[in-house]
């Protein structure tokens, strides 16, 4: 290489990728050898087995055979040779159902009494759209499954987004650790195991834990989903919708839990009961109820999921300088005890992709495949709209190139109208302790194309990492039923160390744009102006009423004041007009008396004696003015 191309990280990507699909390509061939020879091999094995069961002639000669010796008298019964539940021609069935032009998947090798490594079961790249399922108990190698799968489909360029329930999926970003029990299991299954690690990218939702975060708002989030992670009933449901209508129609964005709260608080409360009124089929009472489980979500710490910056879907579709998809992993170890919370969250981010995909029909390769463990959360109690829009949901999604695996416990978890939709099946082992357990494994059987095996049995028999396969084959048609024993995953088997995902989160060019939670003006603030506004309004209404009031009171006072002034003053007159007739008297009958008044007579009579006694009749009734 020369030092030109050194320096160039595109040439060396591109020369890499040209490396590895010759090796693809050179394994490939290679894969079909040996089927062809596993194939000539059953087939010898099945004409030899035949010419030993035909009786031989005996020759005339040997007509006579001498006598067995002594240590020969009593032979044991030869042991027969172990043989599996399938036939020669069941495994020939077998190769060549999982024989594909294409490329895809190696998911491991049949099992029929043995491992046979040269009857590989695998899945093709192109059928990956058509969605499937991996159940089984727990404990079974579920995780392990979905680790081998996410590592070859990452590999094979292709991005894939996974949840990471108990945090030990995070392994894919180490090499794996070789041990002898290890390669001893990969050999017999005909794998060339060599550890490697995948491009990984880590994400927690609202920031809690390890990964970049990832939030939604509330009105992408949408009443729907909303109502499922809250538990709300039918009506319920309903009646949120109506609640995210009237904030659509009247311009209040929804971005976090509190502007939903807010405006669930402004129609309950006094301002906004004539809008509630208006909306129809919102009662009081119900709006109540929601407004009480928001809070209770909010309170237990769920109010971090929602918020801007608000995640764009097409971060997860994105493949690293070398050609590999990444795998995009969601930890979940930090909100595991909201199972309903990110199983919802997991559907958001589906039907997220659902609406910005372009439709592309099928491909030779998806452009995400994305799993749903944990499955059985997302279903349980959800209403018949919730699960109408999820199957509507896989049904389309299809073509805009993206593959869905639901991982889960039993398929009867999944309802069956989803069921429907899934071409590939990766089941491991079932439990019957029970009889509603053994109702679902009989359930369980009966969805599956007839075959060799006894599968009630087989499901109950199946060890750790093996599972009964059956996938949809290049044609459209499904492969036979395959008794399988699963490859082993290329990375670490346990959680990556801690110091390692940090620094994977803190390298990752994501972080930037989404560490830190953006609070711009939305319903919160708008209808907290508006409601202040109208508070002082109110307020200064109440004010103008109550001076008014006040200004009445003392108007009446002062009306009740002049009117007794009015009465005193009647009756000081009068009073006063009664003393005066009454000293006009004494005056006349003593002028009768005397032809000449005396000098006090003068001194009463007189105008200033007079206008001082009214002065002081008025100071003794109070009705003189100051």
């Amino acid at each position: 290489m020369t030092e030109t191309e050194s320096s160039d990280p595109d040439a060396v990507a591109a020369a890499e990728l040209a490396r590895l699909r010759a090796e693809a390509d050179a394994a490939e061939a290679e894969l079909k050898a040996a089927r062809a020879r596993a194939a000539l091999a059953a087939a010898e094995a099945a004409a030899a087995r035949a010419g030993a069961a035909r009786p031989e002639t005996p020759p005339a000669e040997e007509a006579d055979p001498p006598p067995p010796l002594a240590e020969e008298a009593d032979p044991s019964p030869p042991r027969p040779a172990p043989e599996g539940p399938l036939s020669e021609t069941e495994v020939a069935a077998v190769v060549q159902g999982y024989t594909f032009e294409g490329p895809g998947l190696d998911l491991g090798a049949l099992v029929n009494g043995q491992a046979l490594p040269a009857a590989q079961v695998r899945i093709p790249f192109g059928m990956l759209n058509r969605h499937g399922l991996v159940a089984g108990a727990t404990g079974t190698g579920k995780t392990r499954t979905l680790q081998l799968l996410a590592e070859q489909i990452a590999a094979g360029g292709v991005p894939v987004f996974a949840a990471d329930i108990k945090g030990d999926l995070s392994g894919v970003a180490t090499p794996g650790v070789e041990s002898e029990k290890l390669r001893e299991r990969t050999r017999g299954i005909g794998q060339d195991w060599e550890p490697a690690a995948s491009v990984t990218e880590y994400f927690s939702l609202g920031g809690i834990g390890a990964g970049v975060p990832i939030r939604a708002t509330v009105s992408a989030f949408g009443p729907l989903l909303l109502s499922k992670v809250l538990g709300l009933n039918q009506t319920q449901e309903s009646s949120l919708g109506l609640v995210f209508h009237y904030a659509d129609a009247n311009g209040l964005a929804l971005v976090d839990l509190a502007d939903l709260r807010a405006v669930l608080t402004y129609l309950t409360g006094d301002e906004g009961k004539a809008e509630l009124k208006q909306l129809g089929g919102l009662s009081a009472a119900t709006a109540g109820v929601i407004l009480r489980e928001l809070i209770t979500f909010a309170d237990g710490g769920a109010d971090v999921f929602f918020g801007e910056p608000e995640f764009d879907v097409r971060d997860i579709l994105r493949t690293a300088p070398d050609g590999r998809g990444i795998i995009n992993l969601l930890e979940i170890p930090g909100v595991a005890d909201k199972p309903e919370l990110f199983s919802t969250f997991l559907m958001y981010l589906l039907a997220e992709l659902f609406e910005i995909l372009p439709e592309v029909g099928d491909l030779d390769r998806p452009k995400l495949v994305f799993f749903f463990d944990e499955a059985h959360l997302l279903f349980r109690d959800a209403s018949k709209d919730f699960v109408a829009a999820i199957v509507q949901t896989v049904r389309l999604i299809r073509s805009k190139g993206v593959g869905v695996f639901f991982v889960t416990q039993t398929p009867k978890d999944v309802p069956s109208d989803v069921l429907a939709q899934l071409g590939s099946r990766v089941q491991h082992a079932l439990r019957a302790y029970t009889p509603e357990d053994a109702a679902a494994l009989r359930a369980t059987v009966r969805t599956y194309p007839t075959s060799g095996y006894d599968l009630e049995r087989v499901l109950q028999e199946l060890g750790t990492g093996e599972a009964i396969v059956t996938v949809m084959s290049e044609k459209g048609a499904p492969t036979p039923v395959a008794w399988t024993r699963l490859r082993a995953p290329l990375g670490l088997m346990s959680p990556s160390a801690p110091e390692q995902i940090q620094a994977t989160v803190a390298a990752s060019p994501l972080l930037a744009g989404y560490a830190e939670a953006v609070d711009r003006e939305s319903a919160r603030e708008i209808l907290t102006e508006r409601m202040n506004a109208a508070a002082e309004v109110a307020a200064a209404a109440d004010a103008a009423a109550e001076q008014a009031k006040i200004d009445a009171e003392l108007a009446k006072q002062r009306a009740a004041l002049d009117k007794a002034q009015a009465d005193a003053e009647r009756k000081a007159q009068k009073e006063y007009e009664r003393l005066l007739k009454q000293s006009a008297g004494a005056r006349s009958t003593r002028t009768a008396r005397r032809a000449d008044p005396s000098p006090i007579d003068r001194v009463l009579g007189s105008k200033a004696t007079q206008s001082i006694l009214r002065e002081v009749i008025r100071g003794v009734f109070g009705t003189a003015r100051r």
